[in-house]
């Protein structure tokens, strides 16, 4: 499979800068051919960077690398392409309105008459899908996908180029644990045909599930080289953040207080009518983390953007801090949150952010109307920049900058950004969605420790994840949704893995199963006494 070496990608001392960022420090970096090939480190570490070096997107300053043991040096992506090496980006490049199989043949069309490269496509695909378990229905608008499925076709656009080396960048960020299981299927099977894998991830359970070897960086410098069967998740953290970290929450027992939320029979249909939210009760209370678990689409977003004010319900009522939303009595989100409710959004660049924004401009995105932020007429820009450095000091926003782009920070900076701005206005209520997609495990513990510091400060917190870990580390109770209902409701005492994912699936756990006959029992006796 390889030409001269056991080694897919050789770099020797690769450097590089973006002005006075020192984003890549003399790299040196060894892949085994046939391998699955971990990069971890914290954001900002340089890792991204140097991916897109090897895939010829950045040039490198300095240094030398080599592929298959041949001498490499990438114009392009396009040359990087012919040379073997595909990459799927944390955000997917796809066409919305194109089908699966235009995706895939798009940039690489055999001939002028589209229909002929179709044809030979679609058998080719074909093949490829069979042989890597990548079903997708070619003939599908991507837009219409999950994110689950469009990874996938992301891989098979690299396989069908003739990638032998495959790059993921945060390839789980997007994706619920069954879509990640799934994606290892894959990349396992990948491997055992012999293509290379080199993933970027911050998630440290899946480093351990999948790779082989890890190498680990820290600003911009590649510190440490493992085996993945000789190393744990602690002393991968510590290589990544450069201390100890404490992996688990510490938090005291819950004291909940007055209810802040109070939904009642909710009811929402999308633009095409279908029923996204189902008869949704529940309440949040001061001083306590409540958690909505349930695989992706199934009317967690929905329940977010309805409290948030970004949706209008068609039935039933929210009483928000004080606050009542109802069909014919809705808020917009600029009124939510003057009624001291912060949202934390799912997608940070659809609902979050303005990419071509400063950091600073970013910041008071959605409070720029209060008086801390303008003198006048005018907006009092040295106010503005001074709250955005206090808060980008606090919140470890890198690089430590109140001017740069946010579109130049890395997804998980971007996301600290967004968190600083949300919770430094010191909201009664704090609606969170995937507070740590695309963060790494240093910024994940300052972040789990704010939720719960929060909590502790009477906040009622509603959190929404797809990571069972952090639900299961922070929710005091825990809500399972599917297909736009609540199924059920777990004590944190009664929840694990297994009983959420038995419950996500819509299906009730044994033990659960008794505790509501007895607690049905109960009730019924006392109907009766």
């Amino acid at each position: 499979m390889t030409t001269g070496s056991s080694f897919a990608i050789e770099l020797e001392n690769i450097d590089k800068r973006f002005g006075a960022v020192h984003a890549n420090r003399a790299i040196n970096l060894q892949v085994p051919a046939g391998t699955i090939h971990g990069i971890i480190g914290e954001n900002g570490a340089g890792k991204s960077t140097l991916m897109s070096i090897i895939y010829g997107f950045y040039h490198a300053d300095s240094g030398s690398m080599k592929v298959n043991g041949q001498t490499y040096k990438p114009a392009n992506s396009q040359e990087a392409i012919a040379s073997g090496i595909g990459m799927v980006h944390q955000h997917f490049m796809l066409v919305d309105t194109f089908t699966v199989l235009e995706n895939i043949v798009l940039g690489a069309e055999d001939g002028w008459k589209l229909s002929e490269s179709l044809g030979k496509a679609r058998k080719k695909l074909k093949a490829l899908a069979d042989d890597y378990g990548l079903e997708i229905p070619l003939d599908t608008v991507v837009g219409q996908l999950p994110v689950g499925l469009q990874q996938r076709v992301e891989i098979l656009k690299a396989l069908y180029r003739g990638a032998k080396i495959l790059i993921l960048d945060e390839p789980t960020g997007v994706l619920t644990p069954q879509e990640a299981d799934h994606l290892f299927r894959i990349l396992d099977k990948l491997r055992a045909q012999g293509t290379t894998v080199m993933i970027i991830t911050h998630k440290l359970r899946e480093v351990l599930a999948i790779t082989d070897n890890v190498s680990v960086m820290r600003q911009g410098a590649m510190v440490s080289h493992v085996v993945t069967a000789e190393t744990d998740k602690e002393q991968l953290a510590e290589l990544m953040v450069g201390r100890k970290v404490r992996l688990k929450v510490d938090k005291q027992e819950a004291a909940p207080k007055k209810e802040l939320i109070k939904v009642t029979d909710l009811q929402y249909f999308d633009d095409a009518g279908v029923e996204r939210v189902k008869s949704v009760s529940f309440g949040v209370k001061q001083g306590e983390v409540v958690g909505i678990a349930g695989v992706s689409g199934n009317g967690q977003s929905e329940i977010l953007n309805l409290l948030a004010g970004i949706t209008k319900p068609h039935s039933g009522q929210i009483e928000l801090n004080g606050q009542t939303i109802s069909a014919t009595q809705a808020l917009d989100p600029q009124q939510v949150r003057a009624a001291g409710v912060g949202h934390i959004p799912e997608d940070r660049h659809k609902q979050g952010l303005i990419n071509k924004f400063e950091a600073q401009e970013a910041y008071i995105l959605g409070f720029h109307h209060l008086p801390q932020y303008n003198k006048g007429l005018l907006q009092n820009k040295a106010a503005i920049k001074q709250a955005c450095q206090q808060s980008m000091d606090k919140w470890d926003v890198r690089p430590n900058d109140t001017t740069l782009k946010t579109a130049n920070f890395s997804g998980g900076n971007q996301q600290k950004l967004v968190i600083a701005r949300e919770m430094e206005q010191d909201p009664d209520v704090i609606l969170i969605g995937q507070p740590t997609r695309g963060v790494d495990i240093g910024a994940i513990e300052y972040i789990h420790k704010q939720i719960i510091a929060a909590r502790d400060a009477d906040k009622a917190v509603l959190l929404v994840s797809v990571e069972l870990d952090e639900i299961l580390s922070l929710a005091d109770r825990i809500l399972v949704v599917f297909d736009g209902a609540i199924v059920g409701e777990v004590s944190i005492a009664d929840a694990d893995e297994k009983t959420l994912g038995l419950m996500m699936a819509n299906i009730m756990p044994e033990h659960l199963q008794k505790t509501a006959s007895s607690e049905a029992n109960t009730v019924s006796q006392g109907d009766h006494s």
